[in-house]
């Protein structure tokens, strides 16, 4: 079974300033390494007059895989402090360039730290971020004597509704998160004596992103 995880949805840019020096953070979606590499690359041309584009991502639904570049900060300066914040805000499959901008101040070993982990962490905040959880596609048949009932249990639950067809009986799309399935099949089999027919269908990942669900 699979399990839920923080992933960005839609990625975004913040900025710092640190002692004249000038940190951009631009946060990406990232679903392979290939793609990671491929948007630190995009990032150190599109800045390419820049002092340093140090990176970091995390790839993997589990976040099996880690890397991090300093790109000529002192060592441990830079993007290792960048993955920290990405691991310490349990964000999976993303990518994060931060652009620095020297400004003629050297801000020494604790605020390059500092303020590396601030530019992602402000980069962070101007993303959305999501829950990504693991679901199924359950499809309820019913008789319309049944629906009253399968309505008022799926709400309890607070199982949505994809769709709904009326001809001489009554067929509900529903989605279900995995760790789930099973209550809310027991709970409709018993609310309705048997009487439900139930389907499962594809497995998929799905978010409330804004108040809106989105399946993924």
């Amino acid at each position: 079974m699979s399990e839920e995880y923080k992933a960005v949805y839609e990625g975004g840019e913040g900025e710092l300033i640190e002692k004249k020096s000038r940190f951009i953070a631009t946060v990406i979606p990232a679903e392979s390494e290939e793609e990671a590499l491929a948007f630190i690359e995009a990032m150190k041309k599109k800045y390419w007059n820049a002092t340093h584009n140090c990176s970091a991502y995390v790839i993997g639904e589990k976040g099996q895989l880690k890397r991090c570049s300093d790109d000529g900060e002192p060592s441990g300066t830079a993007g290792r402090p960048m993955l920290e914040v990405l691991e310490g805000e349990g964000i999976r499959n993303v990518a994060v360039v931060v652009t620095r901008y020297f400004g003629g101040t050297l801000l020494g070993t604790g605020g390059l730290v500092r303020a590396y982990s601030a530019s992602v962490k402000a980069g962070l905040a101007s993303s959305v971020i999501i829950t990504k959880i693991p679901g199924v596609k359950l499809k309820i048949e019913t008789d319309y004597t049944g629906l009253g009932k399968i309505q008022y249990l799926l709400g309890e639950m607070g199982i949505r509704t994809l769709d709904s067809q009326y001809t001489d009986h009554v067929e509900l799309d529903v989605l279900v998160p995995e760790t789930m399935l099973e209550r809310v099949k027991a709970e409709l089999v018993e609310g309705t004596n048997g009487q439900a027919k139930l389907e499962e269908g594809a497995n998929c990942w799905f978010a409330d992103v804004n108040g809106e669900m989105v399946i993924l």
